[in-house]
């Protein structure tokens, strides 16, 4: 049976001392659960020493992510931060193509895959975001926008790269809107990921964890779960707020 996630990605939010109140008041709430669901938290890069040392300090069992990292090891590189780097401080995990990222900072297939390659190489667990517009979910295309998120991945590293990594399907709009894919929406789009996966792999295919992003909260956590497809959740703005991300992370059931 494949152990549920779900990763909060914080994006660019937090002071040091909003971080330290959100930290105590999750960790307390989820300490129960974190042994058997598998939660993790991606701050920005400026408080990911304060949330890892505050992880060590207590002994929670929540992992620490990072939210991207650089292709390459080191290197002439101003403002970014490389998966070594990562690795060296206790990340986990790190996003990779996030619909943030490919629009906003311009990420090609190409660039996510060395990226994807850079953090696997370092010992941490690449989180592959990918996902339609509403646009392209309008027309018809979903299946021809995602799996070609999927397969220069395979093409490059191999199919076995997924036993080792985690699938996040974000219709791109759904994030930060306020809307969300219906539960039958998000099933048929991660029933259609791991179809295609199967073609190469069935038994790969079906440990692969694929988890929903896209405007996660309390009101629609337990529905999502639910489906057969959907091993739990990447949530952004609901990850900020600890009773709500405490409650996200209790509908997993």
């Amino acid at each position: 049976m494949r152990q549920r996630a779900v990763i909060g990605n914080w994006k660019m939010h937090g002071s040091i001392k909003s971080v330290r109140n959100l930290m105590v008041e999750i960790m307390d709430g989820l300490s129960p659960l974190a042994g058997e669901l598998e939660i993790a938290l991606c701050p920005s890069f400026v408080h990911l020493a304060l949330v890892g040392n505050l992880l060590r300090e207590s002994g929670s069992r929540i992992k620490l992510g990072a939210q991207d990292a650089h292709m390459e090891d080191k290197g002439a590189y101003t403002g970014d931060v490389s998966a070594p780097m990562l690795a060296d401080i206790g990340a986990r995990f790190v996003l990779v193509g996030h619909s943030e990222r490919r629009s906003s900072a311009g990420e090609t297939n190409n660039i996510v895959v060395s990226k994807f390659g850079a953090i696997q190489a370092s010992g941490l667990i690449p989180v592959l975001c990918v996902g339609e517009s509403l646009s392209q979910r309008e027309v018809g295309v979903t299946e021809l926008t995602i799996l070609p998120q999927i397969d220069p991945i395979v093409e490059k590293f191999g199919f076995s790269v997924f036993e080792n990594a985690l699938i996040a399907y974000e219709p791109v709009w759904a994030i930060g809107t306020g809307k969300t894919a219906t539960p039958e929406q998000a099933q048929a789009a991660h029933e259609l990921i791991r179809a295609h996966l199967a073609k190469e792999d069935a038994k790969t295919a079906d440990s692969v964890r694929i988890i929903y992003g896209g405007s996660v909260s309390s009101n629609n956590a337990q529905h999502l779960f639910k489906q057969k497809d959907v091993d739990g959740g990447l949530v952004g703005g609901a990850s900020l707020k600890a009773e709500e991300f405490i409650s996200i992370c209790k509908s997993v059931d």
